[in-house]
């Protein structure tokens, strides 16, 4: 949460052969094996869950005005010192939570895992009380008790979630040589490998309980979002996550933005947005980064984690906590076109001084309730930071808890190398990191989005958008049903919306499509969805469509290949084509790329054009791939010609993914193209299920449906 970029971001991308030789070793990589206790996990734990609400958390929110509001809503507990498992005199033990999550009818139990030896190498605030050489200590004094207890019998019907060590390995790619922001700690921790070590250990020692769940801390996108963070990180995730007994297998997935503020979504300012012809990544908040919210990072980075070899069923969780970012200050559109950084900093609804910024900042607000399945990709929205516990004291205090001074959380302090030298943004008077600080409750109750009760951070939008229409199924597997349907309207604008299969939340989009997965074959499903605004409000639910599954087998989706896009060109009607497509394979066998054909269908407007093709980038090495134009003998809806794709070689494993392939498709003459109603294209900016882009395997339709 403390950090930002290592790398200058205009430094020329590796060569494609470079990481062509990088993915090719993770796609000839066979599908690990399942453990029999892994094989028996739900693939989201937070699927018909009933989370535990932490009574000492919400005793604090309700004896603030207006806390009653929220008092109610599941926060994680911290166990971020050796005393926290027995319990202190402030707050109880794990045992004790657990009786208490039983008590309240619950059977899911969120946990922060917080000790590792040198903890938080770059952040004083938030030390530990184990020194860098202390993992000895960090495995037999903290984790082994941990398990012990998660391990009897009487709590097996809790489902126990496990968020893993914030920002330790983070650090390692960021902090640990060579930056403004390094530090002699942090060198230290990459030299000794205890954070490798440590972080090995408890997924290895955690992930062996039946009813336990991983998620490892993953920074966010004002930390790793540039490209010379992102695969590295991964790249981390994966050493780790490989170390000391442990497997990916022990992961369930990744958090993002744990005790952090960045948004979950920026709906004025994409990061595709140019300004008179300047893309907004050269503006100064986002600096040249790929991302500027917590969405598309978790979503890009799940994408690089799965093409490291990580499950392709693996989740992300959001820390929607603090960054509703609601209030007066809140934009309602997009910032002025006088230049760059008035675009970005008028409309962005981050407040941050800084995106480096994150001890108690001034203006932040709730964001997003706790929610399941909100967006493709991502298990839930949770609150891992329990709003109210402060990020670190704004002076130096004695304390027996290992935490020290750390002047970004001093409100007259002017900056370091991690936050580009500017002011700190923190509020003043604040205590200890993760004691009580009233104020900084009570400003993001004020400040909530969507808003809380009345205290007016949505600005009072009560209007519900109108019922989505023209439900329909857009294609079957033998386990997945693709729906699509027309968009809603709302008086401010939707935000998304939910899936529901047979009455329940399946999942989210921000598009009009959906592709529900992990189903049974030849099996009878009944959908509706329903559409939402960003203060919260939901619409009717639609008219119920149903679907039935494929036979086992049938319609080639025996194969478990599927497309992803994005649209990778905001302009319909400008010269060129540029669709970003990866494939996923969601199976349990490998797949001879040499025989499989990607298709886009899109319109020529013109019958005697001829037409050129590039792979501009390829995650597999653009040597690998090949394109081409195909005209259709007779024109289709939304299709008179499609570019074809396909591999010279290479074999996808069970569970990987190409990763990003960015096309491009012109006409000989360079005339102009109009995308507007091709059957391919979508206007999402991060790849999704995409079943308009279809997958063929030996020339048999293996995923998709044809216009």
């Amino acid at each position: 949460m403390y950090s930002r970029r290592a790398a200058h971001p205009h430094a020329p991308r590796r060569a494609a052969v470079l990481a062509a030789a990088a993915l090719l070793g993770t796609l000839s990589l066979s599908a690990l094996p399942q453990t029999a206790s892994a094989a028996a996990k739900l693939d989201n734990p937070y699927v018909g869950a009933k989370p535990y609400v932490n009574p000492d958390w919400s005793a604090k929110a309700a004896a603030e005005p207006g806390g009653s509001a929220v008092s109610d809503q599941p926060t994680f507990v911290w166990l971020d010192r050796i005393a926290a498992i027995k319990g202190t005199s402030e707050a109880r033990g794990l045992k004790a939570h657990l009786d208490a999550a039983k008590a309240q009818g619950a059977n899911l139990v969120q946990l922060v895992i917080y000790d590792l030896p040198g903890r938080d190498c770059a952040a004083l605030a938030s030390n530990g009380e184990l020194g860098a050489d202390e993992l000895g200590r960090y495995q037999t004094d903290y984790i082994d008790p941990i398990a012990a207890v998660l391990a009897d019998p009487a709590y097996a019907s809790l489902r126990i979630v496990n968020l893993i060590e914030p920002d330790s390995l983070p650090n390692l790619v960021t902090n640990a040589g060579g930056t403004a922001g390094s530090t002699p700690q942090c060198a230290t921790m990459k030299s000794n490998g205890n954070y490798e070590k440590g972080v090995g250990y408890a997924l290895h020692k955690l992930g062996a309980l039946p009813n336990a769940y991983n998620y490892i801390d993953a920074g966010h996108h004002g930390w790793l979002g540039w490209d010379s963070n992102l695969v590295p990180s991964a790249q981390e995730f994966k050493k780790a996550a490989t170390t000391n007994g442990a497997t990916v297998n022990d992961v369930t997935g990744f958090i993002v933005n744990t005790a952090n503020y960045s948004p979950t979504r920026e709906p004025y300012v994409k990061i595709t947005d140019t300004v008179n012809g300047t893309t907004v990544r050269q503006s100064k908040w986002i600096d040249w980064n790929q991302y500027d919210d917590e969405t598309t990072f978790a979503q890009g980075l799940r994408s690089a984690l799965v093409a490291q070899g990580f499950d392709s069923g693996i989740g992300m969780l959001i820390d929607t906590s603090r960054n509703g970012w609601g209030g007066s200050a809140r934009p309602a559109g997009p910032g002025p076109t006088t230049s760059v950084d008035a675009y970005v900093d008028g409309g962005r609804i981050d407040r941050r001084i800084h995106a480096g910024n994150w001890c108690n900042q001034s203006g932040a607000g709730l964001g997003e309730r706790p929610a399941t399945a909100p967006d493709t990709g991502i298990d839930a929205y949770v609150w891992a930071k329990p709003p109210g516990e402060s990020d670190g004291a704004s002076q130096p205090v004695d304390n027996d808890e290992g935490k020290g001074f750390d002047r970004m959380c001093d409100p007259t302090y002017a900056g370091n190398g991690r936050n580009g030298n500017n002011p700190t943004g923190a509020l003043p008077n604040s205590p200890l990191a993760g004691h009580w600080f009233s104020a900084e409750f009570r400003q993001l109750l004020a400040n909530a989005y969507p808003a809380v009760g009345g205290s007016g951070g949505g600005g009072g939008d009560t209007q519900a958008p109108t019922a989505p229409t023209g439900l329909a199924v857009s294609a079957t597997t033998a386990d997945s049903v693709s729906l699509t349907w027309r968009a809603a309207t709302d008086n401010t604008g939707v935000s998304g919306y939910d899936v529901y299969r047979g009455g329940s939340k399946v999942g989210s989009s921000t598009t009009t499509s959906y592709t529900d997965t992990g189903l049974s074959a030849a099996t009878a499903y009944t959908y509706t969805v329903k559409a939402k605004d960003a203060a919260g409000n939901v619409s009717a639910a639609s008219a119920a469509v149903s679907a039935t599954t494929k036979a086992s087998g049938g319609g080639g989706g025996s194969t478990g290949i599927k497309a992803q896009y994005k649209n990778n060109d905001s302009s319909a009607a400008d010269n060129q084509i540029r669709p970003g497509v990866q494939l996923v394979n969601s199976g349990s066998g490998a797949v001879d790329l040499s025989k499989v054909t990607v298709r886009y269908w899109f319109t020529g407007e013109s019958a005697s054009a001829g037409y050129q093709t590039w792979c501009d980038y390829a995650q597999l090495g653009c040597s690998a791939v090949k394109t081409s134009v195909t005209a259709l003998p007779a024109a289709r809806t939304g299709a008179d010609h499609t570019l074809d794709v396909t591999f010279t070689s290479g074999s996808l494993a069970a569970g990987a993914s190409t990763g990003d392939l960015q096309l491009r498709v012109a006409k000989s003459d360079w005339s102009n193209f109009d995308e507007s109603d091709d059957y391919s294209r979508g206007t999402g900016t991060s790849y999704a299920d995409a079943p308009k882009v279809t997958v063929y395997v030996n020339g048999t339709l293996a995923w998709g449906v044809e216009p």
